[in-house]
Formats: structure tokens, C-alpha cells, sequence
């Protein structure tokens, strides 16, 4: 069976994973990172495409990226890790696969989600003890919001999201920063949607946290479920945001 073919997003804007084939290391040493960074530098110039947050760990890596015409990001994606892992493969004389499959990408339809995903991805190396605090890890775009050295990352179109106040936002970008979020935002496969969105969706249409729906009255209860269904929820996905057995879920 072939590949499903890629969607792309009307705004542009996707949230990029990718991983090393059987979760081998994809940087070794500091000049590692530093060259994937370079790749990253050289196509951005030729293909013109916004870098809005990007975290690189030892066996992963993050992007948000914003593409400059319909399609681009598989042009851009397709040049950064041949490249990257053809000089990796060179410098360490190994031969094969370098990248997990293929990258999993997710278009961000709302703007406003740009901020959450951008934590998601700074507090990457937190989460997996890499680093005490995103200000402490070196590979990730985090300090370029504050003002460090980074040219290499977009920050004016999300701190403008914040404030028109240049300090002003970088000030709330970093509160914001400092509120560990335990969701998880990562890609998924083919058109299912990451756990964090489908949460945030059902938020939205319910207007409550879903999971307080199993300890409400029954008929509440019923009507929460009856109006996830009725917007596209599939009954394993309703049993795992409100933990409602699947067998009442079935019967809303």
C-alpha cells in the first residue's frame, strides 16, 4: 500500500517531528548540532520559509515551521535532512537510513495555537531531563525570544500575537514559559489529530474541561457526549478526553 499523500494547511504553518531510525542518536557531539542548524540556515535562505521554534535532541527534533507557497514544506524538509544526513553519514562512516520512516508533520489551522505549540517545543528538553528550564538548553530557539543570539529564528509574528509591546511580550512569553504543560502535542500519524488538539477542540465545543463530563448528572453527561459525537468524535476518543466507558459513550 502506498504513502497517504501529505495535506497541506491553508495557513502554512506546520509542527514538525522527526526521529532517528531505530531511535539512534541524531547529533553526537556539539558540531553536529551546529551542522543541522547550518543546513536548516541554507535552505531557509533559498526557500524563504519562517522558522518560528525549533528544539533539537539527542534522537529527535522539533520544527515549526511556516512555508512561503502551498507545498513548500516538503521541498524544505526533503533538503534539510538529505542534507544533514548525508554529512552524517560521511563524518561517522555509516551507511543507511539516518531518519525514522518518513517526518510527521500537523498543519496548524489556528494562529492562536502558535504560542501553545512553541512551549510544547521549548519545554521539550525539560520534560526529558535535559535541561532544568528552556532558558538552560542550548538547542532550541528559545533564547532568540529572549533577545540571545539566535538569527537564525522568526519571533517577531509570535510575540506580536502577545503584545505590540516588544518587552511586553517577551516578558509574558517567558511566564508563560514558566507554566509546565503536561499535554502532549506531538504529530500523529497520517490525518488522526495529537491528543493536545483534539483536547483543546473538545474544550472549545464543550465549553468545560471534558473530563469533568463523567462526574456530572446523566443528562448532562449525555448531552456532552451526544455533542462530540455529533462534531466529528469518534467514541474512543470520547471514552479517552472525558473517561466515560466506551460502552455508555456507545449508547449517547
Amino acid at each position: 500500500m502506498g504513502r497517504r499523500a501529505r495535506e497541506f494547511g491553508k495557513t502554512g504553518i506546520y509542527h514538525i517531528l522527526f526521529r532517528g531510525v531505530n531511535h539512534c542518536h541524531l547529533f553526537e557531539e556539539d558540531a553536529d548540532f551546529e551542522k543541522f542548524l547550518s543546513a536548516v540556515k541554507a535552505v531557509k535562505a533559498a526557500m524563504l520559509f519562517d522558522l518560528y521554534a525549533y528544539a533539537l535532541m539527542s534522537n529527535h527534533v522539533h520544527l515549526l515551521i511556516r512555508e512561503k507557497s502551498t507545498g513548500d514544506i516538503a521541498v524544505v524538509m526533503r533538503k534539510v535532512l538529505t542534507q544533514y544526513a548525508g554529512w552524517f553519514n560521511r563524518k561517522y562512516g555509516r551507511s543507511g537510513a539516518l531518519i525514522a520512516n518518513r517526518y510527521k508533520s500537523e498543519c496548524v489551522e489556528d494562529e492562536s495555537y502558535l504560542l501553545t505549540l512553541a512551549r510544547y517545543i521549548h519545554q521539550n528538553p525539560v520534560k526529558a531531563g535535559a535541561a532544568g528550564s528552556p532558558e538552560a538548553y542550548r538547542w532550541s530557539s528559545y533564547a532568540g525570544y529572549l533577545g540571545g543570539g539566535d538569527n537564525l529564528t522568526d519571533t517577531d509574528f509570535v510575540l506580536s500575537g502577545i503584545s505590540k509591546d516588544r518587552e511586553s511580550a517577551i516578558a509574558d512569553f517567558a511566564v508563560f514559559h514558566g507554566k509546565l504543560d503536561e499535554l502532549e502535542y506531538a504529530p500523529a500519524e497520517g490525518k488522526k489529530k495529537s491528543e493536545a488538539m483534539l483536547h483543546r477542540e473538545a474544550l472549545g465545543i464543550l465549553g468545560f474541561e471534558p473530563n469533568k463530563a463523567a462526574g456530572v448528572q446523566k443528562a448532562e453527561r449525555t448531552a456532552a457526549i451526544a455533542l462530540l459525537r455529533a462534531n466529528g468524535f469518534s467514541i474512543r476518543q470520547v471514552e479517552r478526553l472525558t473517561g466515560v466507558p466506551r460502552s455508555i459513550v456507545g449508547r449517547c
